[in-house]
């Protein structure tokens, strides 16, 4: 059966465990209050899979369209065993938000193809700010779980 030989392929468990791990978090500062608390529960949750505070790199830029340029970078540097992306976009009356969030989001998934190298995407699309800050904190936990178990499963392949 697939996957049952965990000598060949790490149990999930044996996935979510962070220490070693490098990461790096790119966080949009629109909406701030809400990346800010997307932020701060993807680092607790980092430290509590066992990444040390020193291994987390943390940059911001002004929002999410500006997310995947500065993951590139991040990527380019190397060393990273994962990436995070956070933003928040939060639909609007105009064509604005279909645009953002689909490059934003188009962006992300590029950078992790072109340089083989996990991104958990958190960039929360929600039609309003209480549907936002309903997610800000799960989805930040979310991140770094996706973030540890994704660079472990790579590095086990």
């Amino acid at each position: 059966m697939f996957g049952a030989d965990k000598g060949s392929i790490a149990s999930t468990d044996d996935r979510m465990d962070g220490k070693r791990l490098k990461v790096g978090i790119v966080q949009a500062r629109f909406n701030a209050g809400v990346t800010d608390a997307l932020t701060m529960a993807c680092k607790a949750e980092l430290v509590a899979l066992g990444v040390a505070a020193r291994d987390i790199t943390h940059v911001t830029v002004p929002g999410a369209l500006e997310v995947p340029v500065a993951l590139q970078a991040l990527a380019e540097k190397a060393g990273y065993d994962a990436l995070v992306a956070i933003g928040c976009i939060i639909r609007g009356e105009t064509y604005h938000f279909e645009l953002v969030a689909n490059e934003s989001g188009a962006g992300v998934t590029r950078v992790s193809l072109d340089y083989q190298l996990p991104i958990a995407n958190a960039i929360l699309t929600t039609e309003d700010m209480p549907q936002a800050v309903a997610r800000q904190e799960e989805k930040g936990r979310d991140a770094a779980r996706v973030a540890i178990e994704m660079a472990n499963l790579l590095e086990s392949l």
